[in-house]
């Protein structure tokens, strides 16, 4: 993407009402206004559910297109990545979609404890690299982080075409204790699959749909 075209939509994503660039100053400060508040920003007492690394928002877009009643939060530090879903919910008036541009690691000065109800991590990198353990959306330390601003029937999905970083999760998970809810390896062929798993693909999920890649799937929560 050319930088001419990186700063139109940079200058186009401060213009759409469901859009909000926090500083990482006011975030580490404290001074997040929404944090504790989501739910006076939207009006309503809906679920909120978070779509974390959410790319060009096509995920959390769809989400929120089949669920009405429920509150979605794209999160990506990239905003010229997700000012296509943005765009897109403006266009079509979406009021329950909502994103932040903000780095993942901070999602405790964007949410208080127990305020989210679901966490979706979809495609996220794999981190392969061992030094790169550190920037897995499902280490140690992210899940913690999760589990934190999850309420206490919280659940979060991984939908990824890395058997690897499938592999990776469900031995943390097992290290701490947590059982999957559901664990499969190759989503498309569970009869049982869940509706918002198989009826949402991204653009670069019917590229690995096409090539044969299976899409592995997981879903967990923190309840003992």
């Amino acid at each position: 993407m050319g930088s001419k075209n990186k700063l139109k939509r940079f200058q186009e994503n401060e213009t759409f009402p469901n859009v909000i660039q926090p500083t990482r100053e006011s975030l580490l400060q404290g001074s997040f206004e929404h944090i504790g508040h989501w739910k006076e920003y939207f009006r309503n007492d809906n679920p909120i559910i978070v779509e974390l690394g959410c790319g060009k928002g096509e995920y959390t877009v769809a989400l929120a297109r089949q669920n009405p009643d429920c509150n979605f939060i794209g999160i990506d530090i990239k905003g010229a990545r997700f000012w296509r879903g943005a765009k897109t919910a403006h266009e079509e008036q979406l009021s329950n979609v909502v994103f932040i541009r903000t780095q993942i690691e901070l999602i405790e000065q964007v949410f208080a404890h127990d305020e989210v109800s679901e966490i979706w991590l979809t495609f996220p990198d794999p981190q392969l690299k061992f030094k790169r353990t550190k920037h897995r959306l499902t280490n140690p330390d992210f899940l913690l982080k999760y589990q934190r601003i999850l309420d206490s029937k919280g659940v979060v999905h991984l939908k990824t075409d890395s058997a690897f970083l499938h592999g990776y999760t469900l031995g943390v998970l097992g290290g701490l204790g947590i059982r999957p809810q559901m664990a499969h390896h190759d989503v498309y062929k569970y009869v049982h699959a869940p509706a918002e798993v198989v009826s949402i693909q991204t653009f670069y999920e019917q590229q690995y749909l096409a090539q044969q890649t299976p899409i592995t799937y997981l879903k967990f929560s923190y309840e003992k």
